[in-house]
């Protein structure tokens, strides 16, 4: 893909990861610090499972209520903070390899479900039952193969949910196909026709595609993931504002601060000197996902980056996910 070749990528404290390759632990464990003071890059895949309080999540800028049954998807990347939760949670952690072999498409698992009846039995008892073993054998082969083959069934179940409550479309395919080659190379380009000609497609059909599944067009698309990217880095690191948008792509830091003043409606400073503010009170708008929150009303989109730094005046949302570096802790 032709395209300006930005800097390394900037270094980014990640949240603290648990050695194995399956684990389950509190969601007290996966703060920064104990206030959760600002948001943390998760470095793991993570299904969080609430089981008793009332409460917020905040991925990825936007707030998520949870209560008793709701799981949450969390990807690496992505930036979580709980500040002050009034709720617990069964968090399940795992690395890629924990998959090796068995068909699971992690793209289907909802971002953020309320289980409810039989669902709901079902996914407490097998993360209850995960969270017992990974205590009872932390150790050996069999011990994995166990792991491994539960955490599969759980995602399943979860995949086939998702799979009964939104149907695909003609469309989807080239658009999961566009989103994937975007989150891979949107630091080298934000051209549409780039991705096309990667994709073997016209700029029309993955326009179309994007409408389609998201009500955006695919610059709309390309552009927020960048405006996301920027954004997390800058609630979650220390790394100089010219430095990542160097890395985005941005030759200059004027053009950067333009773009992301354009997308969130906030300067890059304004926006990192809110990100220790706490987020009650921004507002949950629905959205097309790039991945599905399964919600029974379908989907939900982002509250936008710009709430952060402008007390919930609306900006512009972007999809979730990115490349893992350096401030809190997972």
């Amino acid at each position: 893909m032709v395209s300006t070749d930005p800097s390394p990528a900037p270094s980014i404290k990640t949240m603290s990861s648990v050695p194995d390759e399956i684990a389950t632990f509190a969601l007290a464990d996966l703060a920064g610090d104990p206030g959760w003071r600002r948001p943390v890059i998760v470095e793991r895949e993570l299904l969080i499972l609430t089981t008793r309080g009332h409460g917020d999540a905040e991925l990825d800028f936007h707030l998520l209520p949870c209560r008793p049954g709701t799981l949450l998807r969390v990807r690496p990347g992505q930036v979580l903070r709980c500040a002050g939760p009034q709720f617990d949670a069964t968090v399940v952690a795992w690395d890629p390899a924990a998959l090796r072999d068995f068909d699971v498409d992690l793209a289907t698992t909802a971002t953020w479900r309320q289980l409810a009846g039989e669902d709901e039995d079902a996914v407490i008892s097998e993360v209850s039952q995960l969270a017992v073993d990974c205590q009872r054998h932390p150790d050996g082969p069999t011990a994995r193969a166990l792991l491994r083959h539960q955490l599969a069934v759980l995602l399943l179940r979860l995949a086939l949910a998702h799979a009964e409550q939104s149907p695909a479309r003609p469309e989807d395919e080239t658009f999961h196909r566009f989103h994937r080659e975007v989150e891979h190379s949107y630091p080298q380009t934000r051209r549409v026709e780039d991705y096309a000609a990667e994709l073997g497609c016209s700029v029309r059909t993955l326009t179309r595609a994007c409408l389609a599944v998201t009500g955006r067009s695919a610059k709309q698309v390309i552009d927020e993931r960048v405006a996301l990217q920027a954004g997390r880095l800058l609630a979650a690191t220390d790394q100089p504002i010219a430095h990542i948008g160097r890395w985005l792509g941005f030759s200059e830091p004027t053009n950067f601060g333009r773009f992301f003043t354009r997308e969130v409606g906030v300067s890059p400073g304004a926006f990192r000197a809110a990100r220790d503010q706490p987020a009650a009170g921004r507002v949950v708008r629905p959205r097309p996902p790039t991945e599905s929150t399964g919600a029974s009303s379908g989907r939900f989109r982002p509250g936008t980056l710009g709430e952060l730094a402008n007390g919930g005046h609306p900006g512009r949302p972007g999809p979730p996910a990115g490349p893992p570096g350096d401030p809190g802790r997972a």
